[in-house]
């Protein structure tokens, strides 16, 4: 019987994503999902990926006091805009059109 995960195999063919959100720097439930919830979303919204096994990790908190609520708007579109530009060293620019 197969087994219910996929594993990433050591030279993958597309792109493999993993995340890590730990509770040290979010510390309410609701807040690493609501983060993970973006880095899925950023993510998925790149055009060209590179194959590769490609990881997210929160290393530093965000402050409490600029985002006292777990899932408010602006701390989901801090996290957003964080991770878009980020992701923009990842995706290759379009080859000019030849013609």
């Amino acid at each position: 019987m197969p087994s219910p995960l996929e594993v990433a195999p050591a030279t993958p063919d597309r792109a493999w994503l993993g995340y890590v959100v730990p509770k040290r720097h979010a510390k309410r439930a609701v807040t690493r999902a609501l983060l993970k919830r973006q880095i899925r979303a950023v993510f998925g919204e790149l055009p060209d990926l590179p194959p590769g096994l490609w990881v997210v990790r929160l290393r530093m908190p965000f402050d409490r006091k600029q985002f006292p609520s777990a899932s408010s708007d602006a701390l989901r579109a801090a996290a957003r805009t964080e991770l878009r530009q980020l992701t923009r060293k990842l995706v290759r620019p379009a080859a000019p059109a030849v013609g």
